[in-house]
């Protein structure tokens, strides 16, 4: 029997934009006589992902240096969490056992929104006090919903500058309306997106979330562990949360990481307290 290993067990482009079989073929003079960077079906091949790469890590790079943006404040968190508005909204209009319960859950996580909208609005007043834009802060999240969302929101209705790092999912997730015109960017790749994530940050700042909050959280700890960015402060919001979820005093204790590790993490309750971390940190006014 032969093995039957996968050729490939990621989803290319090209499975991703699922084009016509004509569109792809490229047995045509018409087709092959088009200029390569006007070629889609060129572009989405195997061959041409390190080009499509480099246009990932590149565009956002370009339009953020043109609009003077040097350093950014990236938020993580759940997806899930609403505003408190709108888990009263889902009190209000609950039903069933389950509704009633859904909604309860709700209004004990819109905090964590309603603390990421503070911190957003927070930076932005900061950002309104200065002359120059290389010494602003802007806030940077993977520009979805939820914390995101919020985070994004509270630098928007401030009237900052506020940017947000999309990625294509199998369940499209759309770019949340707080996110400033031509500052919307979308990823095909999770490690260009995580790229941009780091590239300007100052300080990032973990709120309560699920699988993608922690890869993007540990991602971080293990850059600045292995000394391949410098270290800035990580801020963890939600003190009883991250106790229960991720037990650092016992990694210590059993030898996987050093009490060393542990120098940039802080641990905090509120908006504020976060801001004043990263304003102690860099001196800020």
């Amino acid at each position: 029997m032969s093995p039957k290993l996968p050729t490939n067990n990621a989803q290319t482009i090209t499975d991703f934009l699922n084009p016509e079989p004509h569109r792809i073929s490229e047995e045509t003079s018409a087709e092959s006589y088009k200029f390569a960077f006007d070629d889609e079906a060129f572009l989405t091949r195997r061959e041409t992902i390190g080009i499509r790469f480099e246009l990932e890590l590149l565009k956002p790079e370009v339009l953020l240096n043109e609009h003077g943006i040097d350093h950014t404040i990236t938020v993580f968190g759940s997806t899930r969490f609403v505003s408190r508005e709108k888990a009263l909204e889902m009190e209000k209009s609950a039903q069933t056992v389950d509704e009633k319960a859904a909604a309860n859950k709700a209004l004990l996580h819109s905090r964590y929104y309603e603390s990421a909208r503070e911190f957003g609005a927070t930076v932005a007043r900061y950002n309104a006090t200065q002359d120059k834009s290389s010494n602003k802060l802007h806030i940077c999240t993977g520009g979805g919903p939820g914390i995101m969302e919020a985070a994004n929101r509270g630098a928007f209705e401030a009237g900052d500058q506020t940017i947000g790092f999309n990625i294509s999912l199998p369940r499209e997730q759309h770019p949340n309306p707080y996110i400033s015109p031509g500052l919307s960017f979308r990823f095909h790749y999770f490690a260009l997106r995580k790229m941009h994530f780091m590239l300007r940050a100052r300080a990032i700042v973990v709120f309560p979330g699920g699988f993608g909050s922690f890869d993007e959280f540990f991602e971080v700890l293990t850059l600045m562990q292995t000394k391949k960015v410098t270290s800035f402060p990580i801020i963890l919001v939600g003190k009883e949360f991250w106790a229960e979820m991720v037990n650092f005093q016992q990694m210590i204790e059993f030898g996987v990481i050093d009490e060393a590790d542990m120098q940039t993490i802080h641990f905090v309750e509120t908006a504020q307290e976060a801001w004043l971390i990263i304003q102690n940190h860099y001196q800020l006014s």
